[in-house]
């Protein structure tokens, strides 16, 4: 293999003692450049790749004559490959090592078939690597070969002392994780000049890239990552210029003090928060806990939580979440232990509160609510005034859920004018124009959903606002629908009977009512239809409309299908109003109308922080709601009200939405499959647990507080729970369209008897929101999601790496299956565990993702909780093979088994994960497994936009 050698590489000798950079002033913005081995930086050329492959055929097959025009074209088909990867990766330029292009190479010979050549290659660079070792010595503490510039400019010399320590300090007690290896590999990507900042970047990078091989390294690079935290902030703070994490016992509590006055003189924190006693507070933080982050989680509270000043954070993990606290501890009487008891709920991930409240709870404007309701009026002021309160309320980081139905359809008479209306679908397009304008205050997209009840007369055309074609000025790109479903429809259909459809101007008592009055009104209003009393209306198959909605839903994703009668027959507050519509995020079930706009407080509890010892801890599930619902309760008297509305709603009946996320995680702990009875029977107990607890906490904190305004009348104030309200959904709908267990385990006797005695701080208590972000911070699964792929690619603003399901990791190492090859399996497999042989049959079951989970079992999970839940749970159903009769099927089900509402409908996407990362050579031992691609494939597909930044679902 002489013949050949690393031409990649100018150089195979030991780097000298200062390498010099080479001349890069020729070196085009955004032109890739490498890292060769002696530190220098070169511009990246095609031609050196070239060289080094043709050397490789040419050193195990010759020169001869007939194998040269083969050998020509494959290199040059290779080249092409291997380039085309690196300027897809890093298409504004960047800088990448020799070693990086020399596995791009290798790989390439081995997905093109070139298996000799390839292991050829793979020897050769071993031997040189070997060779190497023996030749260059160990660094001195101070690396004189890499000087790192500064901010002023001047260079210095590397210290690997500290950066030895940083790594150590990262991967102590952290099981199967190298520091040496970390270190190894991040100063190969470090070149004489390198700046400060780009130091702890190939740190970050290096442990990154070596999380698919074992997940402790996610753990490894937030405690990298949080090295930059400390420097950036720190450092602006005047604490410290450097700190490692043994050092934040000592400057945590400094930098507490220093980020309130700092926050409060930049005008970015409420001066209130300077009359807490900072000195106790600082106390009480624990460094220890920075540790808990996984990369993705810390990496997300750097580019979107943390308050910044002129893009520098000024915030570290552990003052971030005392800040919160604080904001949310304010009007309490002992605000200095409450805000301790708080910062220690969230900061262990026992719980964690909406995205709004992380945002800007102790800020000037705090604005802590996720999702506003309202309803539209039949009038253009109105029209014009709901819009501009979309406007107002997705200024402020608040999701919308506006129900259009009272608006007349097109061809309804105007009075006023003598003429006719264009329907609602004009003003749904200015809707969704104001939600691009108007953003949610700069950190995420402004999000709203527009609702319609089915017998609408514009309902037809508002199934197809979302296509693609037709009329673009008569399509709603941007913006989210749903359909307000009333029971008679779904009866209608089952039966294979006759709908009506109705302008409301005709009809304006149908959108208040529900169940056996809004039947008996419906059916009378057909009948005016049949005498000519009513000259403005449409009559279709109602099967037909239902199958409408279903093809709009499967080639759109739209409308979110969500049932009328159960949210507002099961609702506490019946007595002061009807909920006519649901959320952005369809967990919420709360009333409205011209002078009340609902209000979202949300928050989750950690499920999967709950399971000890192999089962559910029912006394810290108490301790953790009861302080949870607290906080939630004052998010209430604190919140900032951007229009009247809103604040009149809130204070009236003071609703929150305690939900939960991290359920699939506890099932991996409890080692219970998703599809099977044990995962449907622990949803049951599991929300039982939570609502029996908020309830109490809730009602506890009426006796401290006060019962809510509207709480007499309620269903509350007649001792009829959310589980007894079941019963009222049985007797309006009948017998035979329900079917809903109503088993329980717990002492409600009594939670009736202490609810009717005490009252009710909030009108309603739980709701379960999708969490997409919180879920990415505490390092658990979104909401109830199933998994959606054991492995997949993950960006963000700091580039790509794969994220590995750390449960089946370690079920695998169990049984000693994880290895390099079970990587490279999982990645063809798109995650999916299914057609890997040697994964037992008992992993397989429960490492299913959700395309492999049948929908039936998360319809019958989401029915046993929803007995539970006074508001409704965000449920995205998957389906595999989606046709038409499995989405009826479906869908009739979800209804069928009492459901309120359902989210997203995901169809199994055609796009796949990075094959071209996978070795389908002979190593490989998957059974009849397809060669993969040899270009790289679209990224891993995300469910409902999982963990992107601008996901309107997140929470």
């Amino acid at each position: 293999m002489q013949t050949y050698q690393d031409s990649a590489s100018s150089s195979n000798t030991v780097p000298p003692a200062v390498p010099q950079t080479d001349d890069l002033s020729s070196t085009a913005p955004g032109q890739l450049r490498v890292i060769k081995r002696n530190g220098s930086v070169v511009p990246y050329t095609d031609d050196k790749i070239s060289v080094a492959i043709t050397k490789a055929f040419l050193a195990v097959e010759g020169g001869n004559a007939a194998a040269s025009t083969r050998i020509h074209e494959t290199v040059k088909q290779l080249t092409e490959q291997v380039s085309a990867i690196f300027k897809r990766r890093m298409p504004s330029g960047g800088t990448m090592h020799i070693e990086e292009i020399q596995d791009q190479v290798e790989l390439a010979l081995m997905r093109s078939g070139e298996h000799k050549i390839a292991r050829a290659y793979v020897l050769y660079r071993a031997a040189r690597a070997e060779e190497r070792a023996r030749q260059v010595p160990e660094p001195d503490k101070a690396h004189p070969s890499i000087r790192v510039k500064q901010a002023d400019g001047t260079l210095i010399p590397l210290d690997l002392g500290r950066l030895e320590f940083i790594i150590k300090e990262a991967c102590d007690g952290l099981p199967e994780v190298s520091y040496e290896h970390v270190l190894a590999e991040a100063l190969k990507n470090l070149y004489d000049g390198v700046s400060e900042k780009e130091v702890n970047t190939s740190l970050v990078i290096t442990a990154r890239a070596m999380v698919e091989k074992e997940h402790n390294y996610s753990l490894v690079t937030a405690r990298l990552l949080l090295d930059k935290l400390r420097a950036e902030a720190l450092n602006f703070l005047g604490v410290a210029d450097n700190a490692t994490q043994h050092d934040m016992t000592v400057y945590y509590p400094k930098a507490l003090a220093a980020y309130i006055e700092k926050g409060i003189e930049l005008e970015l924190l409420s001066p209130e928060l300077r009359d807490y006693n900072l000195a106790e507070l600082g106390a009480a933080l624990k460094p220890e806990r920075d540790h808990q982050f996984h990369y993705l989680g810390l990496q997300t509270l750097y580019d979107r939580y943390f308050i910044h000043s002129n893009d520098v954070r000024i915030e570290l993990p552990q003052v971030f979440f005392m800040r919160v606290a604080m904001g949310l501890a304010g009007r309490e009487a002992d605000k200095n232990a409450r805000a301790i008891e708080f910062y220690n709920l969230l900061s262990s991930f026992d719980y964690m509160s909406s995205t709004p409240t992380l945002f800007n709870a102790g800020t000037l404007r705090p604005q802590l609510s996720s999702c506003y309701l309202t309803t539209v009026p039949d009038d253009l002021h109105g029209i014009y005034g709901a819009i501009q309160d979309n406007a107002m309320l997705s200024k402020f980081a608040g999701g919308l859920g506006n129900d259009w139905t009272p608006v007349r359809a097109l061809g309804a008479y105007i009075k006023g004018t003598n003429g006719k209306s264009q329907g609602v679908v004009p003003f749904l397009k200015v809707v969704n124009d104001t939600a691009v304008a108007v953003n949610q205050g700069g950190k995420r997209k402004g999000a709203v959903c527009a609702y319609l009840e089915t017998w609408h007369l514009d309902i037809e055309e508002f199934l197809e606002l979302r296509k693609n074609t037709g009329d673009d000025r008569r399509r709603t790109h941007d913006m989210n629908t749903a359909n307000w479903i009333p029971d008679l429809f779904m009866k209608r259909v089952f039966q294979d009977g006759e709908w009506t459809l109705f302008s409301p101007n005709d009809v304006p008592d149908l959108h208040d009512l529900y169940g056996k009055a809004f039947e008996e009104r419906f059916e009378q209003y057909e009948a005016m239809t049949r005498s000519g009393e009513m000259k403005l209306f449409k009559r279709v198959k109602a099967a037909d409309l239902w199958r409408k909605v279903l093809s709009m839903l499967f080639e759109t994703g739209h409308p979110w299908i969500t049932f009328k009668d159960p949210c507002n027959l099961r609702s506490p507050q019946q007595h002061v109003g009807v909920v006519h519509s649901s959320n952005l995020c369809t967990e919420i079930t709360l009333n409205t109308n011209k002078d009340e706009i609902a209000v979202c407080n949300l928050g989750s509890v950690n499920l999967a922080q709950h399971i000890v010892d192999g089962a559910l801890d029912i006394a810290k599930l108490e301790k953790t709601v009861k302080t949870a619902v607290r906080m939630l309760d004052n998010v209430i008297d604190i919140n900032y009200y951007s229009v009247p509305q809103a604040e009149n709603s809130n204070f009236k009946h003071r609703p929150v939405g305690l939900g939960l996320m991290g359920f699939q995680d506890a099932l991996y702990k409890l080692h219970i499959p998703y599809s099977s009875d044990e995962a449907v029977q622990f949803a049951d107990t599991s929300m039982e647990a939570i609502s029996y607890f908020a309830i109490k906490s809730s009602s506890d904190l009426a006796v401290e507080r006060g019962r809510y305004q509207s709480y007499e009348g309620s269903l509350w104030s007649q001792g009829i729970l959310p589980i007894d309200s079941v019963q009222i959904l049985q007797e309006q709908r009948g017998a035979d369209f329900i079917d809903v267990d109503v088993s329980m385990t717990l002492d409600w006797n009594s939670l009736r008897d202490t609810v009717k005695a005490q009252g009710m701080r909030n009108s309603n208590v739980m709701a379960i929101a999708p969490t997409a972000t919180i879920a990415n911070i505490t390092g658990v699964s979104q909401s109830i999601e199933p998994t959606y792929q054991n492995l997949y690619v993950k960006s963000n603003l700091s580039g790509e790496f794969t994220v590995v399901n750390p449960y089946l990791v370690r079920d695998l190492k169990e049984r000693g299956l994880w290895d390099a090859v079970m990587v490279n399996d999982l990645k063809y497999y798109e995650g999916s565990v299914q057609k890997i042989d040697r994964i037992p049959d008992d992993l397989k079951a429960l490492y299913s993702t959700a395309f492999e989970v049948e929908p039936r079992w998360l319809v019958d999970a989401a029915s046993r909780r929803q007995k539970w839940i006074d508001q409704a749970q965000s449920l995205n159903l998957y389906i595999a093979g989606a046709s038409g009769k499995k989405l009826d099927i479906t869908y009739r089900m979800a209804w069928l088994r009492g459901l309120k509402t359902t989210y997203y409908l995901r169809a199994l996407a055609a796009s796949s994960t990075e094959k071209s990362t996978v070795d389908r050579g002979s190593m490989n031992k998957v059974a009849s497994a397809p060669v993969a691609a040899p270009v790289e494939a679209a990224p891993v597909p995300k469910a409902c936009s999982l963990d992107d930044p601008d996901c309107e679902a997140c929470q």
